[in-house]
């Protein structure tokens, strides 16, 4: 049985795995632990149960915290147009803007650590650094120009921000393409530690949360509002291959 699943056959019970356990497994539980001041890296091998009582945290408190990490995908078959919003402001944007920070630390961390090791992302933590930065850019647009529109019903001129929107997530795309090529699909090297594992980890939920994110928007919110919408040719990555979300 491989580490994943053992973690998550046990998943149940996080209070009796390991603090590198967790780290690697779940995506965000590196920046719940740093938070703390629990040492995954160093003394991974560390009961959640035990490491709480070393540093007297409530053990019930600390579960749930891991247990919220847990994104789920509900969406009801018929959904307007105001709930969907809504679920993508909470579910995507407020969670990239909690993920690329501790993404960009860890990158920072494995570069400079391993930097002598030939399979080590250098540039990782730049381009997470470029991904933020035009990500951010992009959910303020969405928050602050083109939602308020779809709130209000749309209009006929809606079809141009959506038309920017929708070439954006070509770039964002392209972006992960490029993530995907330095971490061999976010897969760790044999031997790697706790943070450089926790990295991928974090970096596979990203690629996850971000396609989901972008189909929710070009698939389903956005051809509501259009006239006549049209599918991007080859998915939300560029070259003629796309990200894989199709």
């Amino acid at each position: 049985m491989s580490a994943r699943q053992q973690f998550e056959s046990n998943a149940t019970d996080l209070s009796e795995q390991t603090l590198g356990n967790i780290a690697v497994n779940l995506a965000g539980a590196t920046a719940v632990f740093r938070a703390l001041k629990l040492d995954f890296c160093c003394n991974g091998n560390v009961t959640l149960r035990q490491a709480a009582q070393d540093k007297n945290l409530d053990l019930s408190q600390l579960v749930g915290q891991l247990t919220a990490l847990e994104h789920t995908e509900e969406l009801p078959e018929e959904i307007s147009a105001d709930a969907l919003i809504d679920h993508i402001l909470t579910r995507y944007h407020d969670v990239h803007r909690a993920q690329l920070p501790e993404l960009i630390r860890m990158a920072h961390r494995v570069e400079t650590v391993h930097q002598a090791n030939p399979h080590v992302p250098a540039g990782l933590a730049d381009l997470l650094e470029t991904i933020q930065r035009e990500m951010l850019d992009h959910m303020a647009k969405e928050e602050t120009i083109l939602f308020p529109m779809l709130r209000s019903g749309g209009n006929p001129f809606v079809g141009q921000p959506i038309g920017m929107m929708r070439a954006e997530h070509i770039s964002h795309g392209e972006a992960l393409d490029r993530v995907n090529a330095l971490t061999n699909d976010a897969t760790p090297p044999p031997g790697a530690c706790n943070t450089w594992r926790a990295l991928y980890t974090g970096i596979a939920q990203f690629n996850d949360d971000l396609i989901n994110h972008i189909h929710l928007e070009n698939n389903v919110l956005f051809p509501a509002f259009e006239s006549a919408p049209t599918p991007a040719k080859t998915g939300c990555g560029g070259g003629g291959q796309g990200c894989g979300c199709q």
